[in-house]
Protein backbone atom coordinates (compact mmCIF):
# COMPACT_ATOMS: atom_id res chain seq x y z
CA UNK A 1 0.00 0.00 0.00
CA UNK A 2 1.23 3.23 -0.60
CA UNK A 3 1.23 5.99 1.84
CA UNK A 4 -1.53 8.37 0.45
CA UNK A 5 -3.60 5.18 1.15
CA UNK A 6 -2.81 3.88 4.06
CA UNK A 7 -3.46 8.22 5.65
CA UNK A 8 -6.83 8.13 3.93
CA UNK A 9 -7.97 4.39 5.70
CA UNK A 10 -6.43 5.66 8.72
CA UNK A 11 -8.89 9.16 8.65
CA UNK A 12 -11.72 6.98 7.52
CA UNK A 13 -11.08 4.93 10.58
CA UNK A 14 -10.71 7.59 12.87
CA UNK A 15 -13.63 9.55 11.54
CA UNK A 16 -15.83 6.71 11.96
CA UNK A 17 -14.60 5.91 15.68
CA UNK A 18 -15.44 9.47 16.19
CA UNK A 19 -19.01 9.21 14.62
CA UNK A 20 -19.90 6.10 16.33
CA UNK A 21 -18.74 7.68 19.36
CA UNK A 22 -20.92 10.90 18.94
CA UNK A 23 -24.05 8.40 17.86
CA UNK A 24 -24.03 6.66 21.15
CA UNK A 25 -23.22 9.81 23.10
CA UNK A 26 -26.48 10.78 21.19
CA UNK A 27 -28.35 7.54 22.06
CA UNK A 28 -27.05 6.97 25.26
CA UNK A 29 -26.10 9.88 27.13
CA UNK A 30 -27.60 11.49 30.33
CA UNK A 31 -29.57 13.97 28.78
CA UNK A 32 -31.53 11.24 26.76
CA UNK A 33 -33.37 9.54 30.38
CA UNK A 34 -36.84 9.45 30.51
CA UNK A 35 -37.49 9.21 33.75
CA UNK A 36 -39.42 12.33 35.20
CA UNK A 37 -37.35 14.95 36.50
CA UNK A 38 -39.78 18.07 37.78
CA UNK A 39 -40.89 18.38 41.20
CA UNK A 40 -39.00 18.00 44.37
CA UNK A 41 -41.88 16.73 46.74
CA UNK A 42 -41.08 13.34 48.33
CA UNK A 43 -43.15 11.23 50.16
CA UNK A 44 -42.80 8.88 52.56
CA UNK A 45 -42.30 5.11 52.65
CA UNK A 46 -45.07 3.18 54.19
CA UNK A 47 -44.39 1.77 57.39
CA UNK A 48 -44.25 -2.18 56.95
CA UNK A 49 -44.97 -3.37 60.01
CA UNK A 50 -47.39 -6.29 58.79
CA UNK A 51 -50.51 -5.53 60.65
CA UNK A 52 -52.55 -3.39 57.42
CA UNK A 53 -54.63 -0.77 58.58
CA UNK A 54 -58.30 -0.15 58.46
CA UNK A 55 -61.29 -2.14 59.84
CA UNK A 56 -61.52 -6.28 58.59
CA UNK A 57 -64.40 -6.78 56.58
CA UNK A 58 -65.42 -10.87 56.71
CA UNK A 59 -65.95 -12.60 53.35
CA UNK A 60 -69.21 -14.02 54.39
CA UNK A 61 -70.19 -15.55 50.70
CA UNK A 62 -71.66 -19.32 51.30
CA UNK A 63 -68.92 -20.60 48.27
CA UNK A 64 -66.41 -18.75 50.80
CA UNK A 65 -67.45 -20.19 53.97
CA UNK A 66 -67.57 -23.59 52.77
CA UNK A 67 -63.87 -23.88 52.89
CA UNK A 68 -62.85 -21.86 56.06
CA UNK A 69 -62.78 -23.68 59.58
CA UNK A 70 -64.18 -23.22 62.56
CA UNK A 71 -61.37 -21.26 63.91
CA UNK A 72 -60.79 -19.03 60.86
CA UNK A 73 -65.01 -18.40 61.29
CA UNK A 74 -64.53 -17.17 65.20
CA UNK A 75 -62.08 -14.96 64.23
CA UNK A 76 -64.14 -13.43 61.75
CA UNK A 77 -67.24 -13.40 64.02
CA UNK A 78 -64.99 -12.04 66.56
CA UNK A 79 -63.92 -9.38 64.31
CA UNK A 80 -60.40 -10.27 63.96
CA UNK A 81 -58.01 -10.39 61.45
CA UNK A 82 -57.83 -14.21 60.50
CA UNK A 83 -54.48 -15.68 61.45
CA UNK A 84 -55.25 -19.25 61.16
CA UNK A 85 -56.25 -21.15 56.95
Amino acid sequence: MNLTRKAVLATAMAGSMLGGGALGVAVFGASSGTAQTTGSSTTAPAATNGAPSGTFKPNEDTTHEKGESAQREAQEDAGQRPTVP
